[in-house]
């Protein structure tokens, strides 16, 4: 580094080695004075926390959580950053950990990829949970050997072979409650865009939405399989739609979907909601925008995250103890998409 025309060269951190010889004491009563709770005198610890401060010394966090069991970190493994839903959900994540004293290490599991070497990867770091946020590419036996002897929690999605504990929000509730308010507003000719028909949160919507529009007498106009949950397969979808004809209400399983579905109904000239009323699912934030104005059922994320950060803390979601789903209760916001501008 160049400092007024000299060439400062870096100091390396201080060990605790080091630190210990200056100071004469062993380095295991150093690390017992950065160890709330550890062992040591309360004289002992001062003099050492003084000096340390005199000297610039932070211990490293690396080589703490190397030799211990316990390091304070829950690894947070995700497979689709493309949806606007997880970058959010694991930004509140990431806080309420913080918030607790734990840190978050995050895990982008890719298609494509080689899933055993990036899940090996995962199995080397010693954190003290594992949170999968979602995970549609991986199996439930990889689920349970990429979190084998880990304490661990699936969020919004269930795997039922994978024996891990999840926490959901309830996708039934949700596709009810749109099915119900599509009725309310007058439409009874409906089509579902699903994004990914394998998974367990898409058949829970599914099922769920088509059973309600048999008890309302309202037909299924159409079932379409999009295979991914992007903002361009909402727009195929759409205009596939459109062009079949005899549909006045879609439900797209997220938003990402419908957004695309209002851009692309718009552009061919149908009016939403006068013509083809929209509703979709999460309530991202792109779904309260002016343009789009989505009807949508929002996940209780908020809730979701303290729930799953309370089973990590009360040791509930530790190995051994026996897994189970707890799905939470979401709302629905209704906006112009299905009433109008002025909804409320």
């Amino acid at each position: 580094m160049a400092k007024n025309g000299t060439i400062v060269e870096k100091r390396k951190p201080m060990t605790a080695r080091e630190l210990a010889r200056m100071i004469g004491v062993s380095q295991s009563a150093v690390s017992r004075a950065f160890t709330p709770g550890a062992s040591i005198a309360p004289d002992l610890r001062e003099k050492i926390l003084r000096f340390a401060e005199d000297v610039d010394y932070h211990p490293n966090a690396i080589a703490s959580m190397l030799s211990k069991s316990r390091t304070n970190i829950v690894g947070i493994v995700i497979s689709d950053m493309q949806n606007p839903f997880y970058p959010a959900l694991i930004e509140k994540l990431s806080r309420a950990l913080q918030r607790v004293g734990l840190q978050s290490l995050l895990f982008n599991i890719t298609r494509g990829a080689n899933l055993e070497e990036q899940l090996s990867a995962l199995r080397r770091y010693n954190v003290d949970a594992v949170i999968i946020v979602s995970a549609t590419i991986l199996s439930g036996q990889t689920l349970r050997w990429a979190t084998e002897d880990r304490a661990a929690i699936l969020i919004n999605r269930v795997a039922e072979d994978a024996e891990l504990n999840c926490v959901i929000c309830d996708n039934a509730e949700g596709a009810r409650a749109i099915a119900d308010h599509f009725h309310e507003t007058g439409r009874r000719r409906v089509a579902y865009v699903a994004g990914l028909s394998h998974t367990t949160t898409n058949r829970e919507r599914q099922n769920a939405f088509i059973t309600r529009l048999a008890e309302h007498g309202m037909t299924l106009s159409a079932l379409i399989d999009s295979g991914e949950y992007s903002y361009y397969a909402g727009r195929n979808a759409a205009l596939g739609l459109l062009e079949r004809g005899g549909t006045d209400a879609i439900f797209f399983a997220n938003d990402i979907l419908a957004a695309g579905g209002i851009d692309a109904l718009r552009e061919a000239g149908a009016r939403v909601p006068e013509d083809i009323a929209i509703a979709g699912f999460d309530d991202i934030s792109m779904a309260g925008w002016p343009h789009y104005g989505l009807t949508t059922f929002r996940q209780p994320v908020d809730t979701i995250v303290d729930v799953a950060i309370t089973m990590i803390e009360d040791g509930s979601c530790a190995p051994g103890q026996t897994p189970g789903i707890r799905r939470i209760s979401g709302e629905l916001i209704k906006r112009s998409s299905t009433v109008g501008p002025d909804a409320t």
